[in-house]
């Protein structure tokens, strides 16, 4: 098979070429670079396989349709809660109507379109661990835009055939994910705080928890979904770790970790969900998907990697800031 992947030079994708490598698993990356870096693509991952370009453009649309590639991870999209309460239009304009006509090329042209949902379509469930089921209540113009996608998604197995599934993606975080990007969890900036010797930033009490997924566990969810021999039917999945940490035990690790390192509280971010944790009940029993790899073991394989790679980090860093 030859999987299209969009975004695959940013912060997931990356990783998932990682592992395509790896596995000898044919794919090709598109990325316009807004977000993505060449440099997180393994050394050994051919270039002619790269297209910079807008996952909508002509060329990608036509590659789809001369029957190219057997599926499609969409992950590319422009990010941020708060961009998106600023710039509804603009983000509609990509997240929407340029992944519709992604969609739309698939049709009759691709086995399957895995698209890279998010829990913020739930919009702060009261139910924890939260099942699949839970009413969405988007309350923000990017969840919003990912709820309309599932929803066409659904739509065009009705009508057209086209065999998908929606992945909503629980706080993910690890390597390539840099703690100024618009993916950046509390784990990156803290680590980019750490290494820089600056404050750490905590909102309210640290009380707030999340479900904290780290990043080889997304890669998982999507190789199986585009692999998958059954249909999936516009399935939505939840895709985390099934269970939660508080902001106040993870920032308590770190400084124990670094002694010397050190934190400033800072107001309630205005909207902020208090708690999240998924159900993973029918990501298992339609992917056969459990955790690789559970919290603190991702974190410390996260500190590895800053550690490791602060150097390229700050440069990649600061050529974002430019």
């Amino acid at each position: 098979m030859k999987i299209l992947l969009t975004g695959g030079a940013g912060f997931i994708g990356s990783n998932i070429v990682n592992r395509c490598v790896k596995e000898s698993i044919d794919v090709d990356v598109v990325d316009n670079l807004s977000n993505g870096h060449l440099e997180f693509l393994p050394i050994n991952f051919s270039r002619d396989n790269v297209f910079i370009d807008s996952f909508d453009s002509e060329k990608i649309l036509e590659r789809i349709k001369q029957k190219t590639y057997s599926a499609v991870i969409h992950l590319a999209a422009i990010p941020r809660v708060s961009y998106s309460v600023e710039h509804p239009i603009e983000t509609h304009e990509t997240n929407v109507n340029a992944t519709l006509r992604l969609m739309d090329a698939c049709r009759g042209n691709v086995n399957r379109f895995v698209f890279a949902s998010s829990s913020s379509v739930y919009g702060g469930a009261d139910e924890l661990p939260t099942p699949v089921f839970a009413p969405k209540n988007p309350k923000s113009p990017y969840a919003l835009q990912k709820s309309i996608i599932e929803d066409y998604l659904k739509l065009y197995q009705i009508h057209y055939g086209l065999d998908s599934i929606s992945l909503r993606f629980f706080n993910v975080f690890g390597p390539n994910q840099l703690g100024n990007s618009p993916y950046a969890t509390a784990v990156s900036s803290w680590l980019n705080a750490i290494m820089r010797g600056q404050s750490m930033r905590s909102d309210g009490d640290g009380s707030q928890s999340r479900d904290m997924c780290y990043v080889d566990n997304v890669v998982d969810a999507c190789i199986r979904s585009a692999t998958a021999e059954k249909e999936l039917k516009a399935e939505a999945v939840n895709v985390a770790c099934g269970d939660r940490n508080s902001n106040k035990q993870i920032l308590d690790y770190l400084l124990n970790k670094f002694p010397g390192s050190k934190f400033h509280t800072a107001p309630w971010r205005p909207g902020d969900v208090m708690h999240t944790q998924a159900d993973l009940s029918k990501t298992e029993e339609l992917l056969g998907y459990k955790p690789l790899v559970r919290f603190w073991e991702g974190l410390d394989r996260t500190i590895q990697w800053h550690q490791d790679n602060w150097e390229k980090i700050e440069a990649l860093s600061n050529k974002r800031s430019i």
